[in-house]
């Protein structure tokens, strides 16, 4: 169908007003994932007990930005936190050098507050962090990760409620991955205990 008509062959319209889209026109383009902004699912992913996961999928990198989309991320056996490394080898290794900055911050709804901070750590930790039986829902931005000549950074957002006890907090942050080269895959892993959940990879569409 044509798109860019708003008001087209109405009895009223009196100027073209080409290029306008119409509420129609964008639901359909958005559904369709032709509309800059929109989220191409790349990979659903549900874990159980395991200490470390993988998405090494990353569609080529045709995305400027890959959103990761948490739900219900809990730790069994003990309390642990969610880390993040990149590769560059599409997923054969995983780097652990002592490229990863972040500033990290939580605020809790008792009037509690704490941050986390790291220059040139060998991961980007504290994405999540937890006592045993919390469920934490959130999400990663990660930025430019097939552009070789820049560095690869991270905006992170989540929420964290305790199963076993009325608590909750709210955790903000950012991160960067300081070296320039091409990212094609990531892995998220924890210190000791193992986790379950759910994990979604999305690509967003560049207007």
């Amino acid at each position: 169908m044509p798109y860019g008509y708003l008001g087209q062959n109405q009895p009223n319209q009196t100027v073209s007003n080409s290029g306008v889209f119409s509420i129609t026109d964008v639901a359909e383009l958005q559904s369709q994932g032709k509309l800059g902004g929109s989220l191409e699912l790349i990979e659903d992913k549900t874990i159980s007990t395991v200490t470390s996961f993988e998405f090494t999928n990353l569609l080529e990198n045709k995305y400027d930005v890959h959103l990761f989309q948490w739900a219900g991320i809990e730790w069994v056996g003990g309390n642990d936190t969610m880390s993040m490394r990149v590769s560059n080898d599409n997923g054969s290794t995983y780097e652990s050098t002592s490229s990863y900055s972040y500033a990290v911050q939580l605020i809790g709804v008792g009037g509690n507050t704490s941050e986390s901070k790291r220059t040139d750590h060998t991961s980007y930790d504290r994405l999540a962090q937890q006592l045993q039986n919390n469920c934490h829902n959130g999400y990663l931005y990660m930025y430019n990760a097939g552009n070789s000549s820049v560095y690869t950074s991270f905006t992170q957002q989540l929420n964290g409620t305790s199963v076993t006890s009325n608590y909750y907090d709210f955790r903000y942050g950012g991160g960067v991955y300081t070296v320039a080269e091409t990212i094609n895959a990531i892995q998220f892993f924890t210190s000791t205990y193992s986790m379950t959940g759910n994990m979604k990879l999305y690509g967003v569409k560049q207007i």
